[in-house]
């Protein structure tokens, strides 16, 4: 229960400093960014404290720590990569392009049409 009631005050944190952000526009910009920024971190501080935040905090960590482990490719074979998908794009374009002008002979031959 305490967990709900620090997401909703996170929540309604979040609200108040949007509301605030267009209720003071005469302010200066830069001020109410600051402010809204401010109102933000200390919304994730209260939602953090929960368990729902621990949890999302902790594998958004774990992610990190995943894509650090992954091997990237080289750029020679991203470039190899690319050209044989374009290769094959073209190939299976030419493939589709028979395949479309055999079934249209076919149609005009079987319906009479087109002659």
């Amino acid at each position: 229960m305490a967990d709900k009631l620090k997401l909703l005050v996170a929540l309604l944190l979040i609200a108040a400093g949007v509301v605030g952000f267009y209720y003071y526009a005469e302010q200066a910009l830069l001020y109410r960014v600051l402010a809204l920024l401010a109102v933000f971190g200390l919304s994730a501080f209260v939602a953090y404290t929960t368990q729902v935040g621990s949890d999302t905090w902790n594998y958004g960590r774990s992610a990190i720590v995943e894509v650090r482990k992954a091997v990237w490719p080289t750029r020679k074979e991203t470039t190899q990569t690319t050209l044989v998908v374009m290769a094959m794009v073209i190939v299976m374009g030419f493939i589709l392009w028979v395949f479309d002008t055999f079934l249209l002979w076919a149609v005009k031959l079987i319906t009479g049409q087109g002659g």
